[in-house]
């Protein structure tokens, strides 16, 4: 591995959207790149974000995203922005109208999964959903309790 492999590697960061598998039915993910201000991609670079309660809206051909925390850098200055503000996502014109045409249809929201940094670049993976009713969420809960269990048994037959 050469000094820049090292250097890449060094900020390999992903922060995940926990809840969004939870909440929502995944349709289709697609990949954006996001627009930082200032100290903002050092505070990302730290995991100093939190994806909880955001969502993207599509406002005059531009996907913006909306409640997403970036935390101040600390080491920063007069330049560190508002922390919820609203943020442009990097998309082509092909893929928004894509995700125009989901949402038009209705009953889908555009939710980010996660942010992960590729080389030097940051992106974020937004995801199409549909919500969950609360029956599919109990549906939910009990196949992942059904698996917690089957996992219990093997590691009791495995010893």
């Amino acid at each position: 591995m050469n000094n820049l492999e090292k250097a890449f590697k060094k900020y390999e960061v992903c922060i995940k959207n926990r809840e969004i598998n939870f909440k929502y039915e995944i349709i289709d993910k697609i990949e954006c790149g996001i627009e930082l201000k200032g100290t903002e991609a050092k505070s990302v670079k730290e995991a100093k974000c939190n994806l909880k309660d955001s969502f993207a809206l599509i406002r005059h051909n531009q996907v913006i995203l909306k409640n997403m925390n970036i935390s101040p850098y600390e080491h920063g200055n007069i330049e560190n922005k508002n922390p919820v503000r609203d943020r442009i996502l990097l998309l082509h014109k092909n893929e928004i109208l894509k995700l125009n045409n989901y949402i038009k249809q209705g009953g889908y929201t555009l939710v980010p999964s996660k942010i992960y940094t590729s080389n030097r670049w940051i992106k974020v993976e937004l995801c199409v959903c549909k919500g969950k009713k609360l029956y599919d969420k109990r549906e939910t809960m009990k196949k992942r309790d059904a698996n917690r269990q089957i996992n219990i048994f093997k590691k009791e037959y495995n010893k």
